[in-house]
């Protein structure tokens, strides 16, 4: 968590930055911590492009939808929901634990459309205290990876049943993508452990029914993998030709609508 925070702020102090997240910088500054123990090193540039595709996801979403539920889950310090500015129609929940959620209450107060919700995302309770009446959009950025299978594809399926509509978009790693993940220095520091690999989005479309697949594309795809340094751009052209390579990390985006007669 405070790792993804200072990227974001360091990305926000550079010449030309690819998120310009003065919020993750000012947090910095106001959190008492050995910044550099995170040794972000090169992982700077992937959590910056990473979260602002996610960012241009999400504003796409809100624009088709100007009356609208988002679940941003394992929301960590990220400001999403202060950086988008969404509408009036719409009401933000941030999900994450509640020492994580006592934490952003300090800086981010919630507000009459902005919520925070103390819970386990993998907790079963949470959900039945959100309204289900509007278009729904879940956000789990970098937290796929941090999850059980069962517990994941659990929680996809939940909030499937249990709103009208909406998409869920997420970022997963495949097998080779969650063992080259594993040895990261900056995983490895915080002792986490890794456990959900996703080789692919047929393994939700079987798992999850009622979905549909908007598109599921290597990170390198994305748009904002132009701001990456040069070296890693060229990189993953060579690895792009084994497919296992290619899709490492991936960016996985559906869409749920319940018929007439659900």
């Amino acid at each position: 968590m405070l790792a993804t925070l200072y990227a974001k702020a360091l990305d926000a102090d550079a010449e030309h930055p690819v998120l310009g997240d003065t919020y993750a910088r000012d947090l910095v500054g106001r959190i008492d911590y050995d910044w550099g123990r995170t040794g972000l090193g090169a992982r700077l540039a992937a959590v910056t492009m990473r979260t602002a595709h996610f960012d241009d996801w999400a504003r796409e979403f809100l624009e088709a939808h100007d009356v609208a539920t988002v679940l941003h889950l394992g929301c960590g310090l990220d400001s999403r929901a202060f950086r988008l500015r969404p509408g009036p129609g719409v009401t933000w929940y941030d999900v994450d634990y509640p020492d994580v959620t006592a934490l952003r209450e300090r800086f981010y107060p919630p507000t009459d459309n902005y919520r925070l919700v103390p819970a386990s995302v993998t907790d079963s309770g949470w959900l039945s205290t959100i309204p289900a009446d509007r278009p729904t959009l879940m956000i789990a950025e970098g937290l796929t990876m941090y999850l059980a299978r069962d517990d994941g594809l659990t929680l996809l399926r939940r909030i499937v049943e249990g709103f009208p509509s909406g998409e869920l978009q997420f970022d997963a790693f495949n097998r080779v993508g969650l063992a080259a993940e594993s040895r990261n220095g900056v995983v490895r520091r915080s002792s986490s452990a890794l456990g959900w690999a996703v080789d692919g989005p047929a393994e939700i479309l079987a798992a999850i029914p009622g979905v549909r697949l908007i598109t599921a594309m290597p990170a390198s795809h994305a748009t904002t993998f132009a701001s990456v340094p040069r070296r890693y751009r060229v990189a993953s052209r060579i690895v792009s030709v084994i497919p296992a390579l290619k899709m490492m990390a991936q960016f996985h985006r559906y869409a749920f609508e319940k018929g007439p007669e659900a």
